[in-house]
């Protein structure tokens, strides 16, 4: 069996899924799923390892070709990672099998 296909995940602060995307397409990926979420274990606003935690959050996953995961995952943590106000961060997990798909 083979691996020819990441799943890209990131999850950054609510807000920031737009440009997150235009970002991500410029990239090479096709398109993504976004998912609002809320952050749990405080209330409001917290700062840890001086960085302002908020509540809500956007996760955003994007299913890619291996090939394209690297670009993909370079230019999202250029614009949206931890030092942007998006505060995002993000990883992939292999993914076994893609049924029902066209990948170009």
């Amino acid at each position: 069996m083979t691996n020819d296909h990441d799943l890209i995940v990131s999850i950054l602060n609510n807000g920031y899924c737009d440009s997150f995307m235009n970002t991500a397409r410029e990239a090479g990926a096709l398109g993504g799923t976004i998912i609002n979420a809320r952050g749990q274990g405080h209330e409001g606003a917290v700062k840890f390892f001086g960085i302002s935690v908020e509540d809500e959050k956007e996760i955003i996953i994007i299913l890619t070709n291996k090939e394209k995961k690297a670009a993909i995952m370079r230019a999202i943590c250029e614009t949206h990672g931890l030092n942007s106000k998006a505060q995002g961060i993000i990883f992939a997990l292999p993914v076994d099998n893609v049924l029902g798909l066209n990948f170009e």
